[in-house]
């Protein structure tokens, strides 16, 4: 047992100092090379070799080749390099290095820990994980089989990546599936629904549900019915019955409906089935526990009602959809979290009732309420509306800028710090794709997102586009490290690229912030392709000046070393050095 508990702690002392003392046996095996070389130097004749065999023997020809290869070789590694960085920001060889030789050398693994993440007292703080970089679910995400879907039938590309696609999957499990310890047939029919990755099996598989569901629904109302009464038997199946049935039309109109007309129909009748089944629910909880948690159905019948509000949005019934989506938040005054205001905004800003929308912002754009960049670029929205009909970049650089056009510009800089990706796609530099089920508050998703929805209303501002144009960069200047100290929020995270790229389809150009400078091993491989190119080419053309240049370059090159041979010299006695050329 004492050796046991020794072998650990020796282990360790013997791996501290192994890595302790790798350092210096590098140091120590350099100085022995160079001392024999030294030492061999004069026996061997090393400079007349090297000199013979190297400028004399070898033609011009050889010298073309070899710099030529060396050129295609750091040239391929270069393409490789820039292909990965772009892919996966970051280097493929300083990623292996770091990986496999630093601890070799006595190293940490990483050296993301630290750097641009680190306190006021120089201490090193860890560096957020992508598991700490809340994913949210994206409140205004399309119809997967009327919008998605047609997208993938148009270009053959998919638009939603399978991370996001697993994470909806989980949602769905949690919303609108029961917790129950035994699961019914038909709660693991609708398990296994939510789960699969093939959406023809998913649809299969909420057919089944229903279909169980209604063999159920007779079996207790033919065996039953005269036993418990018709009227408490029809609560009672209508809480096992009627629950799971929404839960599978849901299913139906998210995945199989091809327009939002049929994904509408099919949300309706989700819709009556989930009241019935809630209000059921109420009725027989107090006698049987054979139904989902209230809290289930609750989240069920907001999913539903919340959907059905998208839908009227999207047929152009926006007062209606209005009017749902407030009696939805007054309804369940407790949802905050599912961020049902966005879509108020944006169906307000469609109505241009911009009254309205500052009513809602008052309320939601709180320092104490998470922030979103919809709350964000809505109120400057709203403020540079006011003055961006008239903003001209010359007269104000002239007299200064009003109260009005400075509230304007600060609102700018607001949004634009909590989320700076989003004014390339507002000024169209770069171009928009299907958003993500998912987003990544102050992430390249998120600005996605929001673009996609509300660039219309920046278009129809007047002038709001250009003073949006004139102004954001400068946000920049007033937060030079923002990965280090953020100006009116924290300092932006440095995990969102990596999620960005987990949630962005492959064929999007993640946007990148800050940027990155490029990693030394492509500039030094660029440099590299690029100087041994020019050696091929020299050579080629100018064959004889070329072996000058050599033979100049080779002298200049062993010059500190035949110094330092005749200082070794003058301080060792020649016997020493004979003795040791004899051995």
């Amino acid at each position: 047992g004492k050796e046991a508990g020794l072998s650990p702690g020796f282990t360790e002392k013997l791996k501290s100092w192994l890595s302790w003392s790798w350092t210096y046996v590098c140091f120590l095996w350099f100085g022995m090379v160079l001392i024999m070389i030294y030492v061999l130097w004069s026996p061997l004749k090393l400079q007349e070799t090297l000199t013979s065999v190297f400028l004399n023997t070898l033609t011009p020809k050889f010298y073309v080749a070899l710099t030529g290869t060396s050129s295609l070789i750091s040239g391929l590694i270069l393409i490789f390099e820039w292909w990965y960085f772009r892919k996966y920001g970051t280097s493929f060889i300083e990623q292996v290095s770091v990986s496999h030789l630093r601890p070799l050398l006595g190293g940490v693994e990483s050296s993301s820990t630290t750097g641009l993440f680190s306190s006021v007292n120089g201490d090193a703080e860890p560096r957020p994980s992508v598991s700490e970089c809340k994913v949210w679910r994206n409140p205004l995400n399309l119809f997967r089989g009327a919008e998605y879907n047609r997208y993938t039938w148009v270009t053959g590309k998919e638009p939603l990546t399978y991370y996001d696609m697993n994470l909806s999957a989980q949602d769905h499990q949690t919303f609108f599936t029961g917790d129950t310890q035994q699961l019914r047939p038909e709660d693991a029919v609708m398990q296994k629904a939510w789960r699969e990755r093939n959406p023809q099996a998913r649809i299969r598989a909420a057919y089944q549900a229903i279909e169980i569901n209604h063999h159920k629904y007779k079996y207790f109302l033919v065996h039953y019915k005269k036993q418990l009464g018709l009227l408490f038997i029809n609560t009672l199946i209508s809480c096992v019955y009627l629950c799971r049935c929404a839960a599978a039309y849901v299913l139906l109109a998210e995945e199989e409906a091809t327009t939002i007309t049929e994904a509408e129909r099919l949300f309706k009748k989700a819709l009556s089935i989930g009241k019935d089944g809630h209000s059921s629910t109420k009725k027989a909880h107090e006698i049987f526990s054979l139904c989902n948690t209230a809290g289930k159905d609750i989240n069920l019948l907001v999913y539903i009602k919340r959907r059905l509000a998208m839908c009227a949005r999207k047929l152009g019934r926006i007062k209606e959809a209005v009017k749902m989506m407030r009696d939805l938040m007054k309804e369940f005054p407790l949802l905050g979290m599912l961020n049902i205001h966005e879509n108020l905004l944006e169906a307000l800003l469609e109505l241009q009732a911009y009254a309205d929308v500052q009513a809602v912002l008052a309320k939601y754009d709180d320092i104490s309420l998470p922030k979103s960049a919809t709350i964000c670029y809505t109120s400057a929205l709203l403020k540079a509306r006011a003055v961006s009909d008239k903003f001209s970049p010359e007269a104000a650089s002239r007299r200064g800028l009003s109260t009005a056009e400075m509230n304007a510009v600060e609102a700018i800089h607001r949004a634009v710090e909590f989320n700076p990706h989003v004014p390339k796609y507002l000024l169209e530099m770069k171009s928009l794709i299907l958003p993500p089920e998912h987003i990544l508050k102050r992430g390249d998703s998120e600005a996605v997102a929001y673009a996609f929805f509300h660039l219309q209303h920046w278009k129809r501002a007047e002038g709001a586009l250009n003073l949006l144009h004139c102004t954001w960069e400068g946000t920049f200047r007033i937060i030079p490290y923002p990965l280090e100290k953020g100006h009116l929020f924290y300092p932006y995270p440095g995990c969102t690229e990596t999620a960005d790229r987990e949630l962005l389809p492959s064929f999007h150009e993640v946007s990148v912030y800050p940027k990155k400078e490029l990693p030394f091993f492509i500039l030094f491989t660029a440099g590299l392709c690029s100087f041994t190119a020019m050696l091929a080419m020299l050579t080629h053309q100018f064959p004889e000046l070329m072996g000058v240049f050599a033979k100049a370059f080779f002298s200049t090159l062993f010059a500190p070393l035949g110094f330092f041979a005749d200082k070794m010299e003058s301080f060792m006695p020649s016997s020493f050095w004979h003795q040791l050329t004899r051995i």
